[in-house]
């Protein structure tokens, strides 16, 4: 037997420890978080929906339904009411993307080669939930700087805006394990779009988004006060232009929680059964 397959710096040790290590996943994840962004690179077209829907819909509701949305103000100042809206609208959309291509890889085999390698088998999910943060943050910074072009600024100083957006992200990181879950329990990409779909638009368009909860009729209302999106929209215009904050923020907070505690460890158990 060769001296390099018994000594702790052979390959096969070397192979072993970068296996076995306790951190070993972290390093993975990243790896696999960086495929997912390079993949972007190559194909910038799917940043589309990230980059102009967010524009169509500030620009639509601002100069289109601006007037009426907002009980006849000028849109200059339905502007810092609807940005945060809009915001935690199209960043929250954007996860959906993150089951849609998992549930793609799978189809096409990818997580059959990611099975015969030395990984964690957390990592590749991890990775991608990871590497879709890129379209998140495109979706933050083209409407802030639309935003911006506008006349919005940060009513409540810089340093609330900015944890304001570490917020909706957090959340989305947090959001996208219900799409990871799904998009491994279903058959096909379009399933889980369509499941998807039916979730979001109560959630989003059942919140006070656009308008103010107390003008939506008296069942919408009630929902909006468990919606967690609702929240979130709260909490962000809190931090942003000044507001109720404490209890949005917590209530956030506990719902970004809860979804990791429950949907990682089914996204993962999931992903086990299937590989």
């Amino acid at each position: 037997m060769s001296t390099a397959a018994l000594s702790p710096t052979g390959p096969a040790a070397q192979h072993a420890v970068r296996r076995n290590h306790p951190f070993a996943w972290v390093q993975q994840s990243l790896t696999l978080a960086w495929r997912n962004i390079v993949r972007i690179r190559q194909n910038p077209e799917a940043l589309a929906d990230v980059t102009f829907q967010p524009i169509i819909f500030l620009v639509l509701f601002l100069f289109v339904f601006g007037g009426a949305v907002s009980g006849g103000g000028g849109w200059r100042d339905y502007l810092p009411y609807l940005l945060p809206g809009v915001l935690v609208q199209s960043v929250v959309f954007s996860t959906l993307g993150t089951g849609v291509a998992l549930n793609d890889d799978f189809a096409k085999g990818v997580f059959d080669r990611f099975r015969s390698l030395p990984i964690a088998r957390v990592s590749p999910l991890i990775g991608a939930v990871l590497g879709d943060a890129i379209r998140y943050l495109t979706s933050i910074v083209i409407l802030m700087v639309t935003g911006f072009a506008l006349g919005f600024r940060f009513e409540n100083g810089v340093g609330y805006g900015l944890l304001a957006l570490l917020l909706v992200l957090a959340f989305a990181l947090s959001l996208c394990w219900v799409w990871v879950w799904l998009g491994l329990k279903l058959k096909t990409a379009q399933g889980v779009q369509g499941v998807a779909f039916l979730v979001m638009f109560p959630l989003t368009f059942g919140s006070p988004i656009f308008v103010q909860a107390s003008t939506l009729p008296g069942f919408l209302q009630t929902w909006s006060k468990i919606n967690p999106i609702s929240y979130l929209v709260d909490a962000m215009r809190g931090l942003m232009i000044g507001g109720d904050l404490q209890k949005p923020l917590l209530v956030t907070l506990a719902w970004m929680a809860g979804l990791i505690a429950v949907f990682a460890p089914l996204a993962i158990r999931a992903y086990r059964r299937r590989t």
